[in-house]
């Protein structure tokens, strides 16, 4: 997933260094090189994350930080503060200020891209849930987006996974209060704790003798429970392939040992305060979303939604130059399923069908029914092969189980037809998108039904 990243920096070679470091990895970039500068492109356009020097004249990095959190407009924007201060109390002063990360020059190739490739990770998860509670028009955002850390809240719950116990009772004196720390002193009393408890966020250690920590934090993002819950390694020297590994399979962040007690408790409180906010953003869009804008039966977006946010979502393709495709799905002869079993056994039938969209697409894909026994699938990010991949797998999911009808035990044979279109480069529009779908749907039903039709365009 590419990103734009802004790097503020008042002295030109850092700037042209770091511009270097980012394109080379794919990413777009915008500079600046002053405070204001900074302040206004991040009001004014889309940034992802910001590369922020701390020593600059006039306003610095550290108010720079502050001026962006404390805007409703730009608190959601991560941000990483970049100097030559290597002190801790200097580290902690930006990440109390509100930054999202730290980093000391000269800056280490791997700490920078990997920090960035996580906060664009979350930003983007951040992006997704702001817009459906945009698109709600939910009256209580602003006071939503100005909610801060939660410091005001209870003390926050957090699990550490470790297998030295000197490093566990230390890391329970460093965090005492603070944080509420519950030590697991094996992979398999941890992975447990994590789903029987309320944890804020885990601390995973790299240093297990016959365990690879990696393997714990892929149960975690699996489990229904976990999957939100930030994580953060406790890694070594020479634990670099592994941090790397970690972040790609979605781990928050990472300490290095010799801990340092106030940049990990910063650390922390970051994670958490993110948590909370995306949290809260989750529990508002649920909230006014219910009643206007869900189909009852099968507990997905109806079409009054569909119809809102695909603008939003296409819209937002289109200004960011990526990818976005669309699926319908319509189950064939369904009118002999009502026909034969009643409406209530239609309506298993449609229930189960939302369950095994469900479980075949991403959280960031928008699954709609459309209208009796058709469904929208809206995949952002996502390129037409793609969507045609997972159109086939879901094909299979219908047609290979049968669906259970009632509590008699009796079930019945479905298929479906799909048609799938993309975004195309130019002079592109909602309505046109959603007809080369629904002409690729007649293709597939004209042409035997049970199949996926994806026409290139």
């Amino acid at each position: 997933m590419t990103a734009r990243i802004l790097v503020v920096d008042d002295v030109p070679a850092n700037l042209r260094l770091l511009e270097a470091r980012l394109l080379a990895e794919y990413y777009d970039v915008v500079t600046a090189r002053s405070g204001p500068d900074a302040v206004e492109i991040c009001e004014s356009s889309k940034v992802d994350v910001v590369l922020l020097d701390v020593m600059m004249p006039g306003m610095d990095g550290f108010e720079v930080c502050r001026r962006l959190k404390a805007d409703p407009a730009t608190t959601h924007i991560p941000v990483i503060m970049i100097t030559a201060l290597d002190q801790p109390a200097d580290r902690v002063r930006g990440l109390e200020a509100g930054a999202d990360d730290f980093l000391t020059k000269p800056v280490n190739d791997l700490q920078l891209l990997t920090r960035v490739k996580s906060l664009t990770r979350l930003k983007a998860l951040t992006d997704e849930l702001r817009l459906r509670a945009a698109t709600t028009r939910n009256i209580g955002i602003e006071q939503l987006l100005q909610k801060k850390s939660g410091d005001d809240e209870e003390t926050p719950a957090v699990l550490l996974v470790d297998e030295d116990e000197v490093s566990g009772r230390q890391l329970q004196r460093m965090l005492q209060g603070h944080f509420l720390l519950d030590v697991a002193g094996d992979p398999r009393t941890g992975l447990l704790r994590a789903t029987e408890n309320a944890y804020e966020c885990i601390i995973v250690s790299t240093s297990f003798a016959d365990y690879d920590p990696l393997r714990l934090c892929s149960q975690l993002r699996a489990l229904e429970r976990t999957r939100l819950v930030p994580i953060v390694l406790l890694a070594g020297d020479g634990d670099e392939a592994c941090i790397v590994r970690g972040l790609e399979l979605a781990v928050n962040d990472y300490v290095l040992r010799p801990v340092e007690r106030q940049e990990l408790i910063a650390r922390l409180r970051t994670q958490i305060r993110r948590k909370r906010y995306n949290d809260s953003l989750r529990s508002s869009v649920a909230q006014t979303v219910e009643m206007a804008v869900t189909d009852p039966l099968t507990g997905l977006h109806n079409r009054r939604y569909l119809d809102s946010h695909l603008q939003s979502l296409f819209d937002r393709a289109v200004a960011r130059r990526r990818p976005l495709s669309v699926m319908i799905v319509d189950l064939d002869r369904f009118k002999s399923v009502n026909d034969t079993f009643g409406h209530d056994g239609g309506d298993a039938v449609l229930r189960e069908v939302a369950v095994r969209l469900r479980r075949n697409l991403r959280g960031i894909d928008l699954v709609c029914r459309y209208g009796g026994e058709e469904f929208v699938v809206v995949m952002p990010e996502t390129e037409l092969k793609i969507a045609e991949r997972v159109a086939e797998r879901i094909r299979r999911e219908i047609a290979e189980s049968p669906f259970p009808i009632g509590a008699t035990g009796q079930s019945v044979a479905v298929t479906a037809s799909i048609g799938v279109a993309g975004l195309q480069e130019s002079h592109d529009a909602v309505e046109a998108m959603l007809k080369r779908a629904d002409l690729a749907l007649y293709e597939a039903k004209t042409a035997g039904r049970n199949r996926v039709a994806a026409p290139a365009a």
